[in-house]
């Protein structure tokens, strides 16, 4: 099963400590076999919608800072419990926010 692990932003600038215990988490994630890819997200996005034949492009940013999505997670994991065992140190390690665990469907 796969999963992606979205995080909000917090607001709060990450220090030396942070990228410290992340860089030791995500080596710990990746040398485990678990972790696929991980990245930051820009919160300048690009909205493509469509109604009918119209397709319409819209730049962003769209949401408040607080909640544009900053970072993304892929993890192969045998449950959704062990997805959420996964996120519980990730969180220990950014602090106040939240992160959405969301099942990937692959064909």
């Amino acid at each position: 099963m796969r999963y992606l692990m979205t995080t909000a932003a917090n607001g709060s600038a990450p220090d030396e400590k942070l990228f410290a215990e992340m860089g030791k988490f995500i080596e710990e994630l990746t040398a485990s076999g678990v972790l696929l890819a991980t990245g930051g997200l820009d919160p300048d996005s690009i909205l493509v919608s469509s109604s009918g034949e119209e397709i319409t492009v819209t730049d962003g940013p769209f949401a408040e800072a607080k909640e544009a999505v900053a970072g993304f997670a892929l993890v192969e994991v045998r449950s959704r419990e062990e997805a959420v065992e996964l996120a519980r140190p990730f969180r220990r390690i950014v602090g106040d926010g939240e992160s959405r665990l969301q099942q990937v469907f692959t064909s």
